[in-house]
């Protein structure tokens, strides 16, 4: 019987879907961000004559690495993009929107049911409502924009299932990092569901979280089955009716695999690495120099709202820089009008425009060698976010690491 992917692949295709087997995929959404769709724009020109998009109404680009462009590059490759666009009756969603993966979602072009490719690692968070999306490179893009289709391999499914409840504080990055370390290396090429108590907890923006972190699990995507809030969210947004795609009761996956989450609490990842997950509250006193809340992992508005009421009436440790950064301007917005951005400011906080921040390309800065930075978002490879040493945890331990200048748990804010 089939699991989630099978169904949305069966639905979207004339080939008889079955594991390890090849079939031509309709895409309902095709997006190139700002890192790629220059050469998306280029392979577009050089391979084809004239009518380079299959259907405009599903193409998009979204500028979210490097937003507004601080290099000559970039803001190059934004313009080829936006003059392409023009040419061919294609939406930009330009660099005053935000994350695109995120944009997709709020502007309702991305629902439950739905295939969806763009120039994103991180695209398969769209398994956080039941969709299906993933990251291809510029080549593959491009033949998806002028064709609407691509061929993918079927691939085999593994079901997660969670045991028990944390009795300890908790959030979904926390629950992300233990998936990274629990799954990496059983799940390499694989589709993920993610079934327990606890994913019945989490809210939209938790979902995200999880979601966004499979690339670093070494999945392909994985699904959360839609909830009544997430359905609701989707069809506001949408403004459409569609079928919610749940796995059947005996569907066929690789196999199963349980995680006990009953102990779960505050999670870190050390440098190098997001598979080498320790509890925070294992680690010795190491002094903080910088910390970064945002990325597709930790941008959302809940995310934002644990921070600023955790820094409400407070002040950041001296000597420590805190950014935040907004996944989408409609989070911006919230932020901003609800007061945060003072509470922000006012515990002395840099607030930057939304996108992707920190994560790419040295927006609002990169670390330099020795710096010691907290970060939210799902990678911490060496040079991605500078010369420094990154540690990837929760919004909750960022915070509470920029007040006491060293990282730190929730138990050290209750003290």
């Amino acid at each position: 019987m089939p699991t989630i992917i099978e169904k949305i692949f069966q639905k979207h295709s004339e080939d008889k879907v079955e594991v390890g087997k090849e079939i031509w995929l309709d895409v309902d959404l095709r997006t190139a961000r700002d890192f790629g769709g220059a050469n998306v724009v280029k392979n577009l020109l050089e391979n084809y004559e004239g009518n380079y998009i299959d259907d405009p109404s599903k193409t998009f680009f979204t500028f979210d690495c490097n937003a507004p462009a601080n290099t000559i590059g970039y803001a190059n490759n934004q313009q080829i993009c936006r003059e392409f666009a023009r040419q061919n009756g294609i939406k930009v969603f330009d660099v005053d929107r935000g994350i695109g993966s995120h944009v997709v979602m709020e502007e309702g072009l991305a629902y439950p049911g739905i295939t969806a490719v763009g120039t994103d690692s991180h695209f398969n968070i769209l398994g956080a409502i039941g969709a299906f999306g993933q990251g291809m490179g510029d080549i593959d893009i491009a033949f998806v924009f002028k064709t609407g289709k691509t061929w993918f391999e079927v691939p085999p499914t593994v079901k997660v299932n969670f045991i028990g409840m944390p009795s300890a504080p908790w959030t979904a990055k926390d629950l992300a990092l233990l998936c990274v370390k629990e799954l990496k290396g059983k799940v390499l090429g694989k589709a993920i569901e993610f079934y327990g108590e606890i994913i019945d907890k989490l809210t939209l923006d938790g979902r995200i979280t999880l979601a966004s972190m499979v690339t670093e699990m070494g999945g392909i995507i994985g699904f959360i089955p839609p909830n009544k809030e997430v359905i609701e969210f989707c069809k506001n947004r949408s403004k459409r009716e569609f079928e919610i795609i749940y796995a059947d009761k005996d569907a066929n996956y690789e196999k199963e695999i349980d995680i006990d989450v009953s102990k779960l609490e505050p999670l870190i990842a050390m440098p190098g690495n997001p598979a080498n997950v320790k509890r925070v509250r294992d680690l010795p006193s190491i002094k903080v120099d910088s910390v970064f809340v945002g990325s597709c992992t930790n941008g959302r508005y809940e995310d934002m709202k644990m921070v600023a009421n955790l820094l409400k009436g407070k002040k950041i440790a001296e000597n420590v820089m805190m950014k935040i950064v907004p996944a989408t301007r409609e989070i911006w917005k919230k932020m901003l009008y609800e007061g945060m951005i003072k509470d922000l400011f006012d515990a002395g906080a840099i607030v930057s425009h939304c996108g992707c921040g920190g994560c790419a390309s040295g927006q609002i800065g990169m670390t330099g060698r020795g710096e010691v930075q907290v970060s939210t978002s799902n990678r911490n490879f060496k040079g991605k976010q500078g010369d420094g040493d990154t540690y990837l945890a929760s919004p909750q331990t960022a915070a509470i690491s920029a007040l006491t200048g060293y990282i730190a748990g929730v138990d050290e804010i209750e003290s």
